[in-house]
């Protein structure tokens, strides 16, 4: 069994498990599916303040915060106890396009050729990590939640704003790809 958990699942099994995330939550509590409303709950509960938009009852909330917290254990659980030890995989067409960047370490999720300590303090790396952090934290907020609670929650509630945002996202994320981020790697 624990080998099968180590194995990548294909789309059509994980896609369905985290759709049905959607109806178990509405049919336990009407709750709605989203991880950026989380950090405001946080803010709230570790920061009373006279700001209009941290005043409100988060404690009815706090089922989200074990959400997220669940999350992140699964996470610790499956990195340290589920991870396969075997290289990972890159399209070879990919990992052509990618040296020519300087990125050839596949041993992580995380391009460790771009993405350490050292590369936050030029200009690439502050690039990608600090201003794309700020982007995607005022995206966040400026779209009224994050690309889990729109694609996943809002779409399947039929929601034209997120639908919208959804559009926005997937937008975004093209052009993030195939043009700006080329620009931003051959710094």
């Amino acid at each position: 069994m624990i080998e099968f958990l180590k194995q990548p699942w294909a789309w059509y099994v994980a896609g369905p498990l985290i759709g049905l995330t959607v109806p178990i939550l509405l049919i336990i509590g009407n709750k709605s599916f989203g991880i950026s409303s989380s950090l405001r709950h946080i803010c709230a509960s570790c920061m009373p303040a006279n700001i209009p938009f941290f005043k409100y009852d988060w404690k009815k909330e706090v089922w989200n915060l074990f959400f997220v917290l669940g999350i992140f254990l699964g996470g610790a659980i499956a990195i340290n106890l589920l991870s396969n030890p075997a290289p990972m995989e890159v399209n070879p067409e990919l990992a052509g396009e990618l040296t020519r960047y300087g990125i050839t370490d596949y041993r992580s999720l995380i391009p460790q050729d771009i993405i350490n300590w050292q590369s936050l303090f030029t200009i690439k790396g502050f690039l990608l990590m600090v201003v794309g952090g700020f982007l995607v934290g005022f995206g966040t907020r400026y779209a009224g939640g994050c690309t889990s609670g729109h694609a996943i929650m809002g779409l399947s509630n039929l929601q034209l704003p997120s639908l919208i945002a959804t559009g926005c996202f997937m937008i975004g994320g093209f052009i993030m790809a195939n043009l700006i981020l080329p620009l931003i790697l051959s710094l």
